[in-house]
């Protein structure tokens, strides 16, 4: 009776460690393969790397903040600059870069978010693969002896939202 029990722990105990959460050793090699997988492979790793997720939407959830959060600090940043350029030749195109990221910070990217979250993997694409445009869009508001303020912040949020619709399109694969 006693050698019964013992084998029955041992047993519920072996199950019990095979469903465990992969540990983050795994988690690491989740995020090179997925990482690998999209266009910024450096910035990919160095954005998810303290992740604890184990599964793709996790990374792909983690991605998407981080493309929310700069764009927000962006557009504080943008607007700072309008009130500080007043009257000057910088002005307008930092007024036009506002009025773009207006849009993808307040409304765009948390309903991206939330299609995420709910499994609508081509909605949530298709807004980050905007935010990448607006970005690049801003930018080009920028010409002649008006060198653009925003140019490394641009394409951050550029580069971050790729990068996100890359693991959004593995996520629909089913990786």
């Amino acid at each position: 009776m006693r050698a019964s029990v013992s084998s029955l722990s041992i047993l519920l105990l072996h199950i019990l460690l095979l469903s465990a959460p992969l540990p983050l050793i795994q988690c690491g090699d989740l995020i090179d393969q997925i990482c690998k997988k999209t266009p910024f492979y450096d910035l990919c790793v160095l954005s998810l790397q303290p992740t604890s997720g184990t599964d793709v939407k996790t990374l792909a959830s983690k991605m998407a903040n981080l493309v929310l959060s700069n764009a927000t600090d962006t557009l504080n940043f943008i607007q700072g600059l309008v009130k500080q350029a007043s009257g000057t030749s910088l002005e307008r195109p930092l007024a036009d870069c506002a009025e773009l990221y207006i849009p993808v910070v307040k409304y765009n990217l948390p309903q991206a978010i939330d299609a995420l979250i709910r499994g609508r993997y081509g909605f949530a694409n298709y807004v980050f693969s905007d935010a990448s445009k607006q970005a690049d869009a801003c930018e080009k508001n920028f010409s002649g002896e008006d060198k653009s303020p925003l140019t490394d912040r641009n394409n951050l949020i550029s580069n971050l939202s790729d990068v996100a619709v890359a693991i959004i399109k593995i996520l629909q694969k089913g990786f």
